[in-house]
């Protein structure tokens, strides 16, 4: 039984020992009429309530069958008092309360509450970010999971939504996915909603459907949970620019709106609370520090439970990982950003052909893995439409020649499995690399 069902399951024996109350000063005062009008709602409570248990918990549920009892004796003494056999006030209120006791013990020790947690991610490539807590939820015998992919949109350069984007085939098989538009919110109000985008309509490159914004999905729940989707460089809590740097991630509507956030460290944890009360005022401290708490990220959770021997590689990268002689080649992943590009431009792209010039090169050592960030080309085309065309030549021309892997899949823990080192811009996958002990190396446009 859900939270709220057996919540209303004790609300109605609430009801009745008003009733009792109030059947035991009628028939003192010998108010006939007002003594059956009483038995008769007790009657229809009862049922009410063992029609909720029946549905959640089955017919022959001990608390039904004696439910079914207290409406017998409910019965018994209406039929005594309309024929004009007057009980003793005392022993009707004596015997209703006895049955109601027993229906009370019923309820509370014999039926458990079961949470409703949903999980509300956008992006499959973002998943790892829900998904060692979701394993957490389905692992709990007393709570029903639900992984729902919700619909999200590019923006276009005016702000106006553009196409539309569903990408729930794409979570791995055994996740199990419930449509959006198959799940009533307001009907069934989960204890738990999980989301790991906060931007509502403050991103001007994509949204999610404005059904999903924080403020709409706070109506349908008292447990919302924001986990951000990135791991950042670890901060300095007394190191100002490194908290300044922060600060946008910090003021968005998840942080907001959530009923907990859940951020990677206790570092990041101080530096949330720290612009949060500057954000809002000194006397909401205690608030954040209740709110934001840090347990750490499930994306390293994921990194680290996948190892390189159990990653499914595709056939086609094994011939490019494999050298003449069966020995793998040494994976290097190269990772680019959005920000790179929307900093640098033209000379961001001339960057990356250079890089992949130097590993094609090497193709005898070395195998490139290419994965570039799954928003780059929503945020090109939003906010650099003149610059889309010529990267995604370099896109297609790298994939057609076929001598380095081109990764756009959902699975980032497989990358980072399989690369012995990491090249790139300056990111979120940096930590997650760290973790692994993975060698780093920033790459510099001007070298």
């Amino acid at each position: 039984m859900r939270k709220a069902q057996k919540k209303l399951t004790e609300d109605y024996l609430k009801l009745l020992n008003q009733a009792h109350d109030g059947i035991q000063k009628a028939l003192k005062f010998r108010n006939i009429s007002a003594a059956k009008d009483l038995l008769e709602q007790c009657q229809e409570i009862a049922v009410k309530a063992g029609e909720l248990i029946e549905q959640t918990e089955g017919e022959n549920h001990p608390a039904v069958l004696c439910l079914e009892e207290y409406c017998e004796v409910v019965y018994q003494f209406y039929e005594r008092i309309r024929q004009g056999d007057l009980p003793d006030a005392n022993k009707v209120h004596k015997s209703l309360r006895r049955v109601l006791i027993q229906i009370e013990n019923k309820i509370k020790n014999e039926i458990k509450v079961r949470i409703e947690a949903v999980f509300l991610p956008y992006k499959a490539s973002m998943w790892d970010s829900l998904e060692s807590v979701w394993k957490a939820a389905v692992e709990d015998t007393d709570c029903d999971a639900y992984v729902i992919p919700i619909p999200y949109y590019d923006k276009n350069p005016d702000g106006s939504f553009g196409k539309e984007h569903y990408e729930g085939e794409l979570y791995p098989d055994y996740v199990p996915i419930t449509r959006y538009d198959a799940y009533d919110f307001a009907m069934r109000r989960p204890e738990l909603i999980f989301i790991h985008n906060p931007y509502d309509e403050c991103n001007y490159v994509t949204s999610v459907h404005p059904l999903f914004y924080t403020r709409e999905l706070k109506r349908y729940t008292d447990g919302l949970i924001y986990i951000p989707y990135f791991i950042l460089e670890e901060p300095n809590p007394k190191d100002k620019e490194s908290i300044t740097g922060i600060e946008h991630f910090c003021t968005v509507p998840g942080v907001i709106h959530a009923d907990k956030v859940i951020v990677q460290s206790e570092n990041m944890q101080k530096i949330y609370i720290d612009v949060m009360t500057k954000y809002a005022g000194r006397d909401t401290r205690k608030y954040w520090e209740n709110k934001i708490l840090g347990l750490g990220s499930p994306k390293t959770d994921k990194v680290l439970e996948t190892k390189k021997e159990e990653a499914e590689i595709p056939k086609e990268w094994m011939e490019i990982i494999r050298k003449p002689s069966g020995e793998r080649k040494k994976i290097i992943l190269y990772n680019t950003s959005v920000s790179a590009l929307l900093e640098h431009g033209e000379d961001m792209i001339d960057k990356i052909q250079r890089v992949l010039q130097i590993f094609k090169e090497n193709i005898e050592e070395a195998a490139l893995l290419w994965r570039p960030h799954p928003l780059i080309q929503a945020t090109i085309e939003s906010m650099r439409p003149m610059l889309w065309g010529k990267y995604q030549d370099v896109v297609e021309g790298y994939k057609a020649e076929g001598w380095g892997i081109y990764d756009d899949s959902a699975e980032l823990n497989r990358a980072i499995a399989l690369s012995d080192g990491y090249y790139g811009d300056s990111s979120s996958l940096i930590q997650l690399c760290k973790s692994s002990g993975i060698p780093i190396m920033i790459q510099n446009i001007e070298v």
